[in-house]
């Protein structure tokens, strides 16, 4: 088992290879955070697509194919019924509007999922966390010793941060 730089686990490493540690693993943990925040605004663009699309498709649906679907159907019904002929247009045009009611239900459905997703949001969320960790952590007090022994507080403050 070997730490982030490659050293072994249990080896004394200088400060300056933790700090190099510790900066690599903040940028890796930034860059998969942005990289989850833009997956997860994709998938919500991608709902908000379809919702678009279905709703784009009932009043397409509704506009161009009223006046064709009205006659043939309405004709269609006062040959099979006999009935008069307005009231084979009215109802022609009600199952024209419950095609589209259907179509337009199913573009509430995916907006709401849509809108329901929190995604970026959860993400933006963890990313203010870790800065707000990073912002309250406080460094070791530094001790001043003589000249003479500084290199032994050097090697005692590597071996008690590994």
């Amino acid at each position: 088992m070997s730490a982030p730089d490659g050293s072994p686990v249990g080896a004394e490493r200088s400060i300056g290879q933790l700090f190099a540690s510790a900066t690599t693993e903040l940028s890796a943990l930034v860059h998969d955070e942005i990289a989850l925040a833009k997956a997860q605004l994709k998938q919500d663009v991608k709902r908000g697509a379809v919702s678009g699309g279905a709703f784009t498709a009932a009043l397409v649906l509704l506009v161009f194919s009223l006046p064709m679907l009205n006659f043939a159907l309405a004709y269609g019904i006062r040959t099979w019924s006999g009935w008069n002929l307005a009231i084979c247009f009215v109802l022609s045009f009600a199952a024209n509007a419950v095609l589209a009611g259907l179509l337009a239900l199913i573009g509430v459905l995916f907006a709401k999922k849509a809108k329901k997703s929190q995604g970026p949001q959860k993400v933006a969320a963890s990313m203010k966390e870790t800065a707000g960790v990073l912002q309250n952590a406080k460094p070791h007090p530094r001790v001043e010793l003589p000249e003479d022994r500084a290199p032994a507080a050097i090697e005692t403050v590597a071996r008690s941060s590994s």
